[in-house]
């Protein structure tokens, strides 16, 4: 069987670091036609092609982004021979890269990622972000998931998965001493915080307000979660939240549930790209069982 040539390895890791064959070249000290040599033959020898060429440009492939995970960590490990026999040892790491819209419950990335928190051999990147831009970095490979309370756009071509991780209800709450609430008439002239237009969350609660004749005043739109319940702790309004969001506030009284929402749920998905080469540790926070494509 034909070992991997390490130098060939080397010199497209070096590549994908510099964003191209000009750079690596300077970088490695020979010749642009030399370097793309190197790389065909180990394209040839993986039996993928690592880079789709766009131009003059050169973006990772699926199978060059998981070639550069292994080659990070190949190099990386060098670094540990030396770390350990000089008495300073590092753990081998794997990474997983997260992305998740603003309005997705912080609690509730929490309990997804829960698994590999406290894993010494797993380094989480987690960013926020729009969802068309976290679906053009899903696209592009420099995530492995989005986190979103609504399902990837869908058209014959698209490669995308969207699985639906749960349903969480939602409730109207507020500061202790509002007093009793009667949903939805109490809502009329009354001040509400409410998540942002365009949220399947706020239109679903936008027809069932107009469907009573209810008129809140609106005090805050909030796109962020997490601000919206910040807001709910310092606004004497009622707040549209899934409790998820305001637990620990409910826990500790800083809250209360005024009316669960029967027919209202807020939903949150992972979206996933169909890939020959899934980061494995995915399967540890979505098993089969219990997600369904939706």
């Amino acid at each position: 069987m034909a070992q991997l040539n390490y130098n060939h390895l080397r010199y497209f890791w070096m590549i994908a670091h510099e964003g191209g064959l000009t750079r690596a070249a300077a970088r490695l000290n020979v010749t642009p036609s030399a370097l793309s040599v190197q790389l065909q033959k180990l394209e040839r020898q993986v039996g993928h092609p690592l880079f789709d060429r766009v131009g003059k440009k050169l973006r990772l492939t699926e199978a060059g982004r998981v070639a550069l995970d292994y080659a990070d960590t190949v190099f990386k490990t060098g670094d540990e021979l030396l770390n350990t026999l000089r008495g300073r040892s590092d753990l081998e790491r794997k990474a997983l890269r997260v992305g998740a819209i603003p309005t997705m419950s912080r609690n509730f990335q929490l309990e997804f990622l829960r698994p590999l928190i406290g894993r010494e051999d797993i380094e989480l990147v987690v960013r926020s972000g729009s969802l068309r831009d976290l679906l053009h970095d899903l696209d592009a490979l420099v995530i492995d998931v989005v986190l979103s309370n609504s399902p990837a756009p869908q058209d014959a071509r698209s490669a995308l998965r969207s699985r639906l991780l749960k349903e969480e209800p939602v409730a109207i709450v507020g500061r202790p001493g509002l007093g009793p609430f009667r949903f939805p008439m109490d809502l009329d002239g009354a001040p509400i915080l409410l998540p942002s237009l365009g949220s399947e969350l706020r239109t679903a609660f936008d027809r069932l307000i107009d469907l009573a004749a209810v008129r809140p005043v609106i005090m805050a739109e909030v796109d962020d979660m997490a601000m919206l319940r910040l807001l709910a702790r310092e606004r004497r309004a009622y707040a549209l939240v899934p409790p998820i969001v305001v637990r620990d506030e409910l826990e500790n009284g800083l809250l209360e549930e005024l009316h669960r929402i029967d027919g209202l749920a807020e939903r949150f998905y992972a979206i996933l790209q169909d890939r020959q080469f899934p980061n494995a540790l995915l399967q540890d926070l979505m098993p089969s069982s219990g997600l369904r494509a939706d």
